[in-house]
């Protein structure tokens, strides 16, 4: 598959699922994975988590991680799924809230968060928004046959 067929491939299988699994390391190396609701721009992916949590703050000290976008299968000639590899950052300003735009335009209950009762809406913003910038992801597609792999290498400063 050619560049740009693989990269609208990638883009529409981030855009038809929600969850992705964010793997980041402590300052001693231990590995730690956390599934997070999504929102993407392109390849750029974007959520929303407290700030105080075990990977946002392994982010703040090692923004290098790894991901996964890999829905339930039963038969794994059905398997499909997304390895990405890139850096994350918290957001701020004017990123930080088109963020928000986006994760509560993708997921309508966070308006509720946004917009309910003190304890609800005090959770929404303490919550802390980030980005994954991928420079590679391999798509897996085993309805292509066993073990089908292809990768989409990106520039350094890829930007969505």
């Amino acid at each position: 598959m050619d560049r740009d067929a693989l990269r609208a491939e990638i883009e529409a299988f981030l855009a038809a699922h929600h969850t992705v699994s964010l793997a980041t390391v402590d300052d001693q190396g231990a590995p730690h994975a956390a599934n997070l609701l999504y929102a993407c721009d392109g390849l750029a992916i974007y959520w929303m988590s407290d700030t105080e949590s075990r990977h946002s703050c392994h982010i703040e000290k090692r923004p290098i991680v790894t991901a996964t976008v890999a829905p339930d299968y039963e038969d794994f000639r059905s398997i499909r799924g997304l390895q990405i590899f890139g850096t994350a950052r918290r957001l701020s300003g004017a990123q930080s809230l088109g963020t928000a735009r986006r994760m509560i335009s993708r997921y309508g209950f966070l308006a509720e968060l946004a917009s309910g009762p003190a304890a609800l809406r005090a959770a929404f913003e303490k919550a802390g928004f980030y980005c994954l910038i991928p420079s590679r992801i391999t798509y897996i597609d085993n309805t292509r046959g066993f073990g089908h792999k292809e990768t989409l290498e990106l520039p350094t400063e890829y930007g969505g």
